[in-house]
């Protein structure tokens, strides 16, 4: 429900300040698919895979993959999205704000086609007006360019400049170190590793930025969904190994593994779809709660995790409210 209500909330922005979209690339109105080539692009991208990320039982299956992976209230979950697939950092957000667990989140606005491609409404806008509305209650840690080296390399120059002007005038800490194992080892400092009680239960990696991919061709057997991370209780499920690549090549996913913290790897879309049962390009977008998931690789049926998510959600709403109510008796 939660994540129905911020699609429903961002679609409303685009209209109300006129940021126009497609009928023919967003035929549900979203608003998170964007055009296919823009100066924040980076790399092709599946249209199909990107409508499929919408769908708002996303957030149902993003909420049992945290569960598994040991998220209780109060735990830290770590973020790193790049700009591909916006509506899987909408789902990521409200399935962690529903278990009451707090987001650590680094973006990177490089986008693949059909991604947060618009300059004027890229992921970090997209976040703000997340935070702004109280879909999540912490603002991001940090956010760099992306694309290559992290630091936007492909841009157009002049585009590129104007862009990192822009982010150094905002609240949030940059990052533009574009050797790649210097940069995950300052993002692995602001996930909380060094930091006494601040690190994370769990890393998902959202799109393929090359800062939490690395440079290994190994990234290419990595599968979607919960891998890697050794089983700390009997409660908590550990995903398939992860095959680590020499220390050089790893992105911040890799480093997350070895330091045996488990991954929810969110890029390969179709394989996503295929294991967990999401209906793949539907138009229209289903009702939330009528996805009936399942694990393939475990032959486990999940739809009893959309009638608790439906109920996450609900109390998502209700603290939204509440939040909104104290901030206008503050108000007064």
């Amino acid at each position: 429900m939660a994540m129905e209500a911020a699609l429903g909330y961002v679609a409303q922005h685009c209209r109300d300040e006129g940021i126009s979209f497609e009928v023919g690339l967003d035929p549900n109105g979203t608003c998170v698919v964007g055009p296919e080539h823009t100066e924040l692009f980076t790399s092709l991208g599946q249209l199909e895979a990107k409508r499929t990320t919408t769908t708002p039982d996303m957030a149902g299956l993003l909420a049992h993959l945290l569960s598994e992976a040991g998220v209780e209230e109060g735990n830290y979950v770590a973020i790193g999205a790049s700009g591909s697939f916006p509506a899987l950092l909408v789902a990521t957000l409200t399935a962690v704000e529903a278990l009451g667990a707090e987001p650590v989140t680094i973006l990177s606005l490089g986008a693949s086609s059909f991604g947060a491609t618009r300059p004027a409404f890229h992921l970090l806008d997209l976040y703000g007006l997340l935070e702004a509305r109280g879909f999540v209650s912490a603002p991001p840690s940090a956010v760099s360019l992306g694309g290559s080296g992290d630091v936007g390399a492909e841009f157009d120059p002049t585009f590129r400049d104007g862009l990192l002007r822009g982010l150094l005038e905002s609240d949030v800490p940059v990052l533009q170190n574009p050797d790649l194992r210097a940069n995950v080892v300052e993002r692995l400092a602001i996930y909380g590793f060094g930091t006494t009680g601040r690190e994370p239960v769990v890393f998902v990696n959202i799109g393929g930025a090359e800062v939490n991919l690395g440079i290994s061709p190994r990234i290419l057997d990595v599968p979607a969904g919960l891998v890697g991370g050794p089983v700390a209780e009997e409660s908590r499920a550990s995903g398939e190994p992860v095959d680590l690549p020499p220390e050089h090549q790893r992105g911040v996913l890799f480093e997350m593994a070895f330091l045996g913290v488990p991954v929810i790897h969110l890029l390969h879309l179709r394989g996503l779809a295929l294991r967990y049962g999401l209906p793949w390009d539907p138009l229209p977008l289903p009702e939330v709660g009528t996805t009936r998931l399942m694990d393939a690789q475990k032959g486990k049926d999940l739809g009893f995790w959309i009638l608790t998510v439906g109920y996450l959600g609900a109390m998502a709403l209700v603290a939204l409210f509440g939040r909104e109510k104290r901030g206008q008796e503050t108000v007064r």
